[in-house]
């Protein structure tokens, strides 16, 4: 919401209006043991990979490294040992790219690059059909992350602009990709 709230009160954009919410979640491949209320110790086993997208180029790396900190809280000392164990293996630029039409996700779960893979819930259900038996973990309440996505209409946008806002925020335009 930062961005289009930054553009309206400078003026240069119209009211902001909420039209996606996403929030991280774990994936682990399949046959890791770990529930939600296991999910901080095992991110935190010196035995277990922990893949993340990178931060500073691609929010999800950027809100999971705040959920690192978050994790600081619950046990002193977390954050600088998850930030020092996770393989940023999304968003970088030397970043491993799976086989095309393979899940990024599913892919780095099943060729051992990752453990468990921090990303956006969203992707889950895409990870459970390219990799049976994966597990989607909702983070715990005290290390939950996410993201609000807020659309906003420049104030010298073409009028086709205010066209495709529309659609967006329609019911048409909110239905999810694989719904169509």
């Amino acid at each position: 919401m930062g961005n289009p709230l930054a553009l309206f009160h400078a003026g240069k954009a119209g009211p902001v209006v909420l039209f996606a919410r996403n929030q991280l979640c774990a994936m682990a491949r399949p046959g890791l043991e770990v529930t939600q209320e296991t999910l901080l110790a095992a991110m935190l086993d010196p035995n277990l990979k922990l893949g993340t997208s990178t931060p500073k180029a691609d929010p999800a790396g950027d809100y999971t490294w705040a959920m690192f900190a978050k994790a600081d809280a619950l046990r002193p000392g977390s954050r600088a040992l998850l930030e020092a164990k996770a393989v940023q293996l999304m968003g970088g630029r030397n970043s491993l790219r799976p086989p095309e039409g393979v899940n990024l996700f599913a892919w780095h779960l099943r060729e051992k690059h990752a453990d468990i893979f921090i990303a956006y819930c969203s992707a889950g259900p895409a990870v459970a059909a390219q990799l049976p038996g994966a597990k989607l973990l909702r983070l715990p309440p005290a290390l939950a992350m996410g993201a609000d996505y807020g659309l906003t209409i420049l104030t010298r946008a073409s009028p086709n602009t205010a066209r495709l806002a529309f659609f967006i925020l329609s019911q048409d335009g909110l239905l999810p990709m694989n719904s169509r």
